[in-house]
C-alpha cells in the first residue's frame, strides 16, 4: 500500500492523513528513503532536511490524532528550491558564490508553510542564481527531465519540478522571475502557478530581480497548487467546486507567442485549444502590439537589476561562475540608471494598455514554451544551439512577468508541451478555478 502513496497528489495524501489511513511520519520516511535510493537524487536534491522533516511529520501526526489539523496539507512533505532560506541549513542558490551560506532564519513563506503543517523534505537544485530557464547548471548539478533524461528539465526551478516528476516529493515550491516555475513544470508534464509579484513574501528568498521575482508551487494538479498557495499565505484555499469552461472567454495571443513554434509544441497547443472549445470555452484570436514593445524592454529591466544586485559578489570571484551565466549578468552593465527608470515608466503604460485590451476575457492563452527541452550535452558544446534555445525557452513565459500577471501552466496531450493561462494581477483564485475546469478538458 505504501508504495502507491508516491502516486497520489498532495491533496489526496492530505485526505488520507485526515482519514487516519496515512501516518505523516511513515509518509516522510517513505519519501526520504525513495530519495536516498534514487539514482538521480544527487542531481535533484542539493541537500535533505531529514531531521527537520521527521520532527515536523511527528508534530503533524500528533495534531491528526487529536483532531487539530491545520489544513488539508498538514503532514504532507514538500521540497523547496535552494533559494529559500532554511534556518541552520545552507542555502546556496545553485552558485559557488554562495557556497556555505547558512541563514539563521527560515524564509517567510517557509515559516508560514511550516505553520500550516507542510513538511520540509529538503532543498532542490536550481539554475545558477536563478538566471536561466534551461535548468543547465554545470557548477552544482543539472537535474534530468522526466521525458528525456539526456535533456535539461527547465529552470530555474529545475530540481523542484524533477522532485515531483520523479515521485521524490508530492509537490515543490519554486520561484518565477521570467518563467522559472512554468517552464520546468511544462517540460515535466506538471502544473505550475506563477503568482502576482508581491502576493507572496520574498523575505528570506535569494533575489534575482526583486521587482519581477515571485514564489510559486509546482505540483501534479491545480487543486494541489490552490492548497499550496493557501498554505504559504496562511489562508483558505479557493473553492474549485463547480468550476466550468461554459461561457469562458479566452484570448489566444498572436503577438510574439506563436512565432517560431516547434512542431510538437504547436500540435500540443492546437489540440489543447480544440479541447477547451469543445468543453464550452469561446476562443478569440488577437494581436496585442504592446507585447512586442515590452519584450524589447526586457533586457534593460531584467539584466540591469540582476547585475545591480549581484555585481559586487560576481566581480569579486567571477571565475566561480558558469561563463554563460556570468556573461548574462554582465550584460546588465550596458544599461544606465536612466535606461532602467525610463524602461519601467514605459512598462507601466504598456501594462495599462494590456489590461484594457484583455479586460473582456477570462484569461489569455498561449503555448508555455515554443520549444522542447534541449539536450544537455549539446548545450555545453554547441554555442549557437545554446544561444537559440536559451532565448526561446523563456520567451513566452516572460510576457506574464512583464505585464505583471498571474499565470498557470497545464500539461497538454504532447509530452513536455504546456499551455499557459494568464490572468489579471492578484486574480489567482479566478485563474485556479478556470485552470481546474481546463485541466479536466485537457485530459
Amino acid at each position: 500500500m505504501a508504495k502507491s502513496w508516491q502516486n497520489l497528489t498532495a491533496a489526496e495524501l492530505g485526505r488520507e492523513i485526515g482519514a487516519g489511513r496515512i501516518n505523516p511520519v511513515d509518509l516522510a520516511e517513505l519519501h526520504l528513503e525513495a530519495i536516498n535510493r534514487h539514482p538521480h537524487a544527487d542531481r535533484i536534491y542539493a541537500r535533505l532536511t531529514a531531521t527537520r522533516a521527521r520532527a515536523e511529520a511527528m508534530a503533524a501526526h500528533g495534531r491528526a490524532r487529536r483532531g487539530f489539523r491545520r489544513g488539508l496539507l498538514d503532514g504532507v512533505p514538500v521540497s523547496w528550491k535552494d533559494l529559500f532560506d532554511t534556518a541552520g541549513v545552507p542555502t546556496e542558490a545553485g552558485s559557488a558564490l554562495l557556497k556555505g551560506r547558512t541563514p539563521a532564519r527560515d524564509a517567510e513563506v517557509l515559516e508560514v508553510a511550516t505553520q500550516s503543517g507542510l513538511v520540509c523534505l529538503g532543498k532542490t537544485h536550481m539554475s545558477e542564481l536563478a538566471f536561466s530557464g534551461l535548468g543547465l547548471n554545470p557548477v552544482t548539478a543539472t537535474p534530468p527531465c522526466i521525458n528525456d533524461e539526456a535533456a535539461v528539465p527547465g529552470g530555474s526551478s529545475s530540481g523542484a519540478a524533477a522532485s515531483v516528476a520523479y515521485g521524490l516529493a508530492p509537490a515543490a515550491i519554486g520561484s518565477d522571475t521570467g518563467g522559472s516555475v512554468r517552464i520546468p513544470a511544462a517540460w515535466n508534464d506538471l502544473v505550475g502557478l506563477k503568482t502576482t509579484a508581491g502576493r507572496l513574501s520574498l523575505r528570506g528568498a535569494v533575489p534575482l530581480c526583486e521587482r519581477f521575482d515571485t514564489v510559486g508551487p509546482i505540483a501534479r494538479t491545480v487543486e494541489d497548487c490552490a492548497h499550496l498557495l493557501a498554505a504559504m499565505e496562511g489562508g483558505r484555499p479557493t473553492d474549485l467546486g463547480g468550476a466550468s469552461l461554459s461561457g469562458a472567454r479566452l484570448l489566444v495571443l498572436e503577438t510574439v507567442a506563436l512565432d517560431d513554434l516547434r512542431d510538437r509544441p504547436a500540435q500540443g497547443f492546437e489540440d489543447a485549444c480544440a479541447r477547451l472549445s469543445a468543453a464550452g470555452a469561446t476562443l478569440h484570436h488577437a494581436k496585442i502590439p504592446e507585447v512586442a514593445e515590452a519584450m524589447g524592454l526586457a533586457a534593460a529591466l531584467f539584466t540591469a537589476e540582476a547585475y545591480g544586485i549581484w555585481r559586487d559578489a560576481i566581480e569579486a570571484a567571477p571565475q566561480k561562475m558558469f561563463p554563460r551565466i556570468l556573461e548574462r549578468f554582465r550584460s546588465g552593465a550596458a544599461f544606465s540608471g536612466a535606461d532602467y527608470v525610463a524602461g519601467w515608466r514605459r512598462l507601466e503604460v504598456l501594462r495599462k494598455l494590456w489590461a484594457d485590451r484583455t479586460a473582456a476575457y477570462d484569461a489569455v492563452i498561449l503555448p508555455t514554451s515554443p520549444i522542447l527541452p534541449p539536450q544537455a550535452d549539446r548545450l555545453m558544446t554547441d554555442d549557437n544551439y545554446y544561444v537559440t534555445e536559451n532565448l526561446l525557452a523563456l520567451r513566452n513565459t516572460r510576457i506574464g512577468n512583464l505585464m505583471g500577471l498571474c499565470g498557470l501552466t497545464l500539461p497538454t496531450m504532447q509530452p513536455s508541451c504546456g499551455i499557459s493561462f494568464l490572468g489579471a494581477p492578484l486574480q489567482e483564485e479566478r485563474l485556479l478555478r478556470l485552470g481546474a475546469a481546463a485541466s479536466r478538458a485537457l485530459r
